[in-house]
């Protein structure tokens, strides 16, 4: 089969999907009231087992079903979270972030608890965020993409290229409430272009670092920029904004250069604006459906580990 860059990079960001035994060593689900909420890996299972909140069986890390109520199992996790923030070495607490998240048994459904926003990768707590595309139609370049440059005083892809404006979803905010929101502190969009952001869809991976697992739902929305706006970085998580021509664009998301988890967004958009097309696309089917693993079918039944199983060839 004719080999294609862009099947190489959505492997890459569903690297879980492609490990031979990725999600079968040894993890078990994490139960919060009865809803599979996570996935605990193994290397990760003496520090639970440690912990008098869980009870860990062969099958399950289940929270202590005596914290019934969501603020009782919030302030349970935040002791236990600033305890392992100060005596463990896990990779993914130095990113702390004095931010809430809440998990939830599906994205519509009440919270079960909130967490330190930073430790979500730790459990394999679903993740859910936005991403807005700017684009424009330039007088002279042609169809080109706003693309940020992250700051290198980020604790997470420092320096990286990055889609216009990105966030995950903070405590309390809405879909709207939350893209609005990330449109001004990271690109100064102003209020009187808010209203041409339109909702696209949203994309779905499971991708795995040294910081955890990430099963990742972005929310994604698109908005054309009037071709002399240029975005102004406003809370100092953005360095520079670059406007790329699409043929720039569509060599640098496989590029080293660009941050992974945020390139499912990017070819989404190539693939909606006919940039990706089956045409010149020999894998186009494949890269489809790797923008939509299907996390809301396998954490609602909670067959995490026989349903993500590892994919060949």
């Amino acid at each position: 089969m004719e080999k294609s860059r862009f099947i190489a990079l959505a492997r890459k960001f569903n690297a879980v999907l492609f490990e031979e035994n990725g999600l079968l060593s040894g993890a078990l689900p994490l139960v919060v009231a009865g809803h599979t909420v996570g996935l605990v890996r193994a290397e990760l299972l003496p520090l639970v087992r440690a912990a008098s909140m869980f009870h860990v069986t062969e099958g399950a890390v289940t929270l202590d079903p005596a914290l019934e109520t969501p603020e009782a199992r919030s302030a349970a996790m935040a002791e236990l979270l600033q305890r392992w923030r100060t005596q463990e070495n896990l990779v993914a607490l130095r990113g702390w972030r004095n931010e809430c998240y809440d998990v939830r048994a599906s994205f519509s459904s009440a919270p079960l608890l909130k967490m330190e926003r930073s430790a979500t990768c730790v459990f394999g707590i679903r993740q859910y965020g936005v991403d807005l595309n700017g684009y424009t139609h330039h007088p002279e370049r042609g169809f080109c993409v706003w693309i940020q440059r992250r700051s290198l005083e980020k604790p997470t892809w420092p320096g990286k290229l990055d889609n216009m404006v990105s966030g995950g979803l903070t405590s309390g905010l809405g879909l709207l409430e939350a893209v609005q929101k990330e449109a001004w502190e990271e690109a100064g969009i102003p209020e009187h272009l808010l209203p041409g952001i339109r909702s696209a869809g949203a994309v779905s991976i499971c991708y795995r670092s040294e910081r955890g697992l990430f099963a990742n739902t972005e929310f994604v929305y698109d908005l054309e920029l009037p071709a002399d706006f240029t975005p102004q970085p406003q809370d100092g998580e953005v360095d520079e904004y670059r406007l790329m021509p699409v043929q720039e664009l569509m060599e640098l998301v496989c590029s080293p250069e660009f941050k992974t988890t945020s390139a499912p967004v990017t070819l989404d958009f190539l693939i909606r604006h006919g940039f990706i097309t089956p045409n010149n696309e020999p894998r186009f089917l494949e890269i489809c459906e790797l923008l939509h693993v299907p996390l809301a079918s396998a954490y609602s039944t909670g067959r995490l580990i026989s349903g993500l199983q590892a994919i060949h060839g």
